[in-house]
């Protein structure tokens, strides 16, 4: 009997021992996750400081700060659409690590820049390495992450998107009044990279892309470190089973073109695209444009206000994850877009009655307001319903269109948004915005569906 005890004593402690392993590798598999994530979001709010300043050292015009930013998505647009293909022949963390390196050389490049030719070359280097990273982040972590973490991490990729936007306003803040402030803002951005970097290394290559490519034993090797054990015959197993039955259900690019993909694909489109020409980027981007617009006092107070945008996004973004799966998509991004609409008004109606002073701070509170329904609706529904509806022979690359419209309309919206103000001014400019908003509501009505609760399988023949 005490023998017995003593045995069971020891099985526990090695079976703590393999959770604290497990728990070790989840740990460093989150940072990653976050990383990735943190890249895109930094970068999205750090030219809101930036924008204030450039116009001192190299005279931009509206339409030239529409340039800068417009150029860096137009980058990732490209970056998004090979993503996939790159992914596939060489691996998912080889193309990781060129990414990392790219957008620590471009933030680099771009801080030190005297000359706006190098400026913009520094934008195209980060610019390639988000749209990227945005693809391949998701999918690698989905493929290196047991099943029943794979919501855990790609919940936290999304969150560290918003943590990331809230450093930078943090970083814009901090800086703003230290000479030559801009050129750190964006440097600052090569730090996580190199942590990601870092990361990368130790990370293995996904097991999943070297089963497929019959490198076995190095799968096997994957698959013991990412697992802490020994024995993962049985993941193996099941993941070759996988790979032989995803190439038989692998299908031609024309298969986009057939009629039962037309409204998965006429859904993800339709809100990769709406998520843009309701503003939200605009918002991220020219938010210390938009106060300082509204009568704020100087450049810091701007930032500053930025700031509490910042922190109202990683706040509701964390509500929203705690309430998609029980609340539904459909009913909070429905709900969500009506918030947005109503603050969409209120902002633009506070600009032609010209608001001043005291009431300015109206502005400010409407924009806190139409981001936090952002976060809780439009934001994180997008992605989530592109990784579900599309049919699992097609995913990857109905995936990439998706994302890839997303990042040309950014791109379109954010650059003519400055000159958009200049021709018929920031009240009708919102209120053009808010019009977007409606037709959003109107096409969420119409065709998209409630895919809570529901299978892959069960949305697949829904659609």
């Amino acid at each position: 009997m005490p023998l017995s005890s003593h045995e069971e004593i020891h099985r526990m402690r090695e079976t703590e021992a393999r959770q604290s392993r497990k728990d070790w590798r989840f740990i460093l598999i989150a940072i990653v996750a976050g990383l990735g994530g943190l890249l895109f979001g930094y970068d999205t709010g750090v030219v809101a400081g930036v924008l204030l300043f450039l116009n001192h050292v190299f005279h931009f015009d509206a339409s030239m700060k529409g340039l800068f930013v417009a150029i860096a998505l137009a980058a990732a647009a490209v970056g998004a659409a090979f993503a996939g293909a790159l992914a596939d022949a060489f691996g998912r963390r080889a193309v990781l690590i060129v990414a990392a390196v790219l957008f620590s050389a471009g933030a680099i490049l771009a801080s030190v820049a005297w000359t706006i030719p190098v400026l913009f070359l520094g934008r195209v280097m980060v610019g390639a390495a988000i749209g990227v990273s945005s693809m391949i982040t998701p999918l690698y972590l989905s493929e290196i992450t047991e099943a029943h973490w794979r919501g855990a991490i790609v919940t936290i990729n999304q969150f560290y998107i918003t943590i990331g936007i809230f450093v930078s306003y943090v970083v814009d803040y901090m800086l703003s009044g230290v000479t030559d402030g801009w050129r750190w803002m964006l440097a600052i951005g090569a730090i996580p990279g190199f942590i990601l970097l870092g990361g990368m290394m130790i990370l293995p290559e996904s097991p999943r892309w070297l089963a497929g490519r019959d490198l076995i034993e190095k799968a096997t090797a994957g698959l013991r470190f990412l697992r802490g054990r020994q024995d993962v015959s049985e993941e193996l197993g099941d993941l070759r089973r996988d790979v032989v039955e995803g190439s038989r259900r692998a299908a031609p690019w024309s298969l986009l073109l057939e009629r039962k993909v037309r409204k998965p694909l006429i859904i993800g489109i339709g809100l990769a695209v709406f998520q843009q020409i309701t503003g939200i980027n605009v918002v991220i981007y020219f938010a210390p444009t938009i106060f300082q617009d509204a009568g704020l006092s100087s450049a810091s107070v701007s930032i500053l206000a930025t700031v509490g945008i910042g922190a109202v996004n990683v706040i509701m973004t964390s509500v929203a994850m705690r309430l998609l799966d029980t609340a539904g998509r459909r009913r909070m991004l429905l709900f969500g877009l009506c918030g947005m609409l109503v603050s969409l008004i209120v902002i633009g109606i506070g600009f032609m009655i010209q608001l001043h002073g005291a009431l300015a701070y109206i502005i400010v509170g409407m924009v806190a307001i139409f981001v936090a329904f952002f976060a809780i609706g439009l934001g994180p529904i997008f992605w989530l319903m592109i990784s579900e509806i599309f049919p699992l022979a097609i995913r990857g690359r109905a995936m990439s269109i998706a994302t890839v419209a997303n990042w040309v309309s950014n791109m379109v919206i954010s650059g003519i948004f400055l000159d958009l103000l200049l021709m018929i001014g920031r009240g009708p400019t919102f209120i053009f915005y808010a019009s977007m908003t409606v037709l959003a509501i109107l096409f969420t009505l119409w065709i998209v569906p409630e895919t809570k609760g529901k299978t892959l399988e069960q949305i697949e023949d829904s659609l």
